[in-house]
């Protein structure tokens, strides 16, 4: 049957050398160190909250920012939102106080977004803040004195790709309707350059400067002279303030600039060894939308910092505050829950970074690590609460000095048993946080790991599949989940091949095995072998049938069934390699799934 898939690489082998953090200039050291910032956004756009004349926003992200572009309003209709503006009763200094409540360490500004209008009293263009409101205001300016006066690091996004207002600034229509190069470039001598200037003359120290081309400039109008025209303005004025890759250089093409910027709520997948953020929504909108409410829970936000902060990334957590300076309820309300969540357990956060295992190594959350003090702090990040009041860690060659909740300040020790390279934690006593629950293990010195292992999942189980072999002789080609997700990850297997797992089991005796693969064409498809401690275990490849996803849906699916192939003796604890062999008949394709072993 044919099927729609996505295809992959084979998985990525960890190593010791890409966990650790690469800062290579001491103007960033802050930055990874922080981990957790704010965006803001807000304009004239917070005043149509999404809607134009009684009509929603004609796109589906429900960016709100981009009403003006995506309705067609004109410039003259548009500025007239700034008289929907409660001006009297915006107040910046509320903004950055929930930032610092929430635990965050930086801001970052939309000093000018899209919509080509300056947040701050400009002298290079009249199109701001302090020419359409009296008495004059500058935000700007007030998020500079809040971030200063509540010790946070402040940040200005300015989008300088993108201006609606210059007539040879850039906007998607001029796809149809051309600027020459020279007349962009006007347009950058004369609004972006001094605009800059300003911005880094006359607000005290600028921290970040944080631009928004998501696309490379040789794909757009965006010279590259341009480009490092800019960041030169920036060393120059100001030689610590960091510059994200979004200006248009990535790190690759000129190591200077200071941290990669992910795609728009891209969290981390894999670990990287320099600095890097994610700007993510807490609905789908940055400016405030009436219409948007689907808000990523508490839950959903506390696990992408932990998982970022795992990979060594940040995060960067937007609000949309409304046209009278309002933070939104469903905002504040999560913000405020992971302040005190980092009020007790910031110290796996703040100054942490990836460690030495896979990160999906286990099920039950991820892991941070720190160094001070002389010690070495393991932080686990527990997501999912074992029902059997163990939490089991593998591939850390030693036992810790000791293990206590972070949320405990006595630091009661907590009951660890070792084996080798397995800490089973005693988990008897009751769960400190609903939602994510912090161990620590610390260790005298940083120890040692085996990173190439597969560990035993929550159910007391091995489950080896596509994404934690070891090695592979054969085909190679790793294929994602269709569907709607029904279709399991799974090697396609067309060729002889051999694959390879490696695990280590702390309690000896009967193991079980079971295979679970995909076969719908007909008669025989060939043979699996399994090889454990020994042992062979031999299945012929059969039919495994067709399923249907959804009622009515006349689609059908090759189905992915599990064989018991029988139960392997293990004599001791150890390491152990489980190989699969698959040999598929001439012209059969085998999805080969996983093997479970418990």
């Amino acid at each position: 049957m044919k099927k729609f898939c996505v295809l992959l690489s084979f998985i990525t082998i960890f190593s010791a050398n890409i966990f650790s953090q690469s800062v290579e200039n001491p103007r960033v050291k802050w930055f990874v160190d922080a981990r957790y910032g704010m965006f803001i956004h807000w304009g004239l756009y917070s005043a149509a909250e999404g809607i134009w004349k009684g009509e929603k926003l004609r796109n589906n992200n429900d960016y709100a920012e981009w009403i003006q572009y995506r309705n067609r309003i004109s410039k003259e209709e548009y500025i007239k939102l700034v008289e929907d503006i409660d001006w009297d009763n915006v107040k910046p200094e509320e903004w950055v106080k929930q930032a610092w409540k929430a635990g965050m360490k930086y801001v970052i500004f939309t000093s000018k977004h899209h919509d080509g209008f300056a947040l701050w009293d400009s002298k290079v263009s009249n199109y701001n803040v302090g020419t359409y409101t009296n008495h004059k205001r500058d935000i700007v300016k007030e998020v500079a004195d809040a971030c200063h006066k509540y010790g946070l690091k402040f940040g200005l996004y300015y989008s300088h790709w993108l201006d609606w207002e210059h007539p040879y600034g850039w906007d998607h229509t001029k796809e149809v309707y051309p600027v020459s190069q020279e007349e962009y470039d006007k347009y950058w001598q004369e609004k972006v350059i001094p605009q800059i200037k300003e911005l880094l003359t006359n607000y005290g120290k600028v921290d970040i400067m944080w631009f928004d081309m998501w696309i490379n400039h040789k794909s757009t109008i965006v010279s590259k002279e341009e480009l490092v025209q800019l960041k030169n303005l920036i060393r120059k004025l100001q030689p610590d303030c960091l510059i994200n890759s979004r200006l248009g250089l990535s790190l690759k093409e000129d190591p200077d600039v200071d941290f990669l910027t992910m795609g728009d709520n891209e969290m981390g997948r894999k670990v990287l060894n320099f600095p890097w953020q994610t700007p993510v929504t807490i609905a789908k909108s940055w400016g405030y939308s009436a219409y948007d409410n689907n808000w990523k829970s508490t839950t959903t936000l506390l696990h992408y910092l932990i998982n970022n902060v795992s990979l060594n990334g940040n995060l960067l957590v937007n609000i949309g505050p409304r046209a009278n300076g309002d933070i939104p309820f469903e905002i504040s309300q999560r913000l405020d829950y992971i302040g005190n969540w980092l009020a007790v357990n910031g110290e796996a956060i703040y100054g942490s970074s990836a460690f030495e295992l896979p990160p999906e190594m286990h099920d039950w959350g991820r892991i941070t690590f720190k160094e001070e003090d002389g010690k070495s702090k393991v932080f686990l990040n527990v997501y999912n609460w074992p029902l059997n009041k163990k939490l089991t860690v593998t591939g850390i060659k030693a036992k810790p000095e000791k293990v206590y909740f972070l949320a405990d300040k006595e630091k009661t020790p907590i009951k660890v048993n070792f084996n080798e390279i397995v800490n089973i934690i005693d988990l008897s006593l009751p769960q400190p946080d609903p939602i994510v629950s912090v161990i620590v293990m610390e260790f005298d010195k940083k120890p040692e790991t085996e990173s190439d292992l597969v560990a035993k999942n929550e159910y007391g189980g091995f489950s080896l599949t596509p994404f934690n072999y070891v090695s592979l002789q054969g085909d190679k080609s790793r294929v994602m989940a269709s569907n709607f997700g029904s279709v399991p990850a799974h090697f396609v297997v067309k060729n002889k091949s051999e694959y390879k797992w490696r695990i280590y089991i702390d309690e000896p005796g009967e193991k079980n095995i079971s295979i679970s693969y995909g076969y719908g064409d007909k008669g025989k498809g060939g043979n699996i072998k399994v090889y454990l401690a020994g042992k062979t275990l031999n299945k012929e490849i059969t039919n495994t049938g067709l399923f249907v996803v959804e009622p009515g849906n006349k689609r059908r699916l090759t189905d992915y069934k599990s064989f018991n192939l029988g139960n392997v003796k293990i004599q001791k604890p150890g390491y152990y390699i489980v190989t699969v062999e698959i040999t598929p008949d001439k012209g059969k394709e085998i999805d080969f799934q996983r093997i479970w072993i418990e």
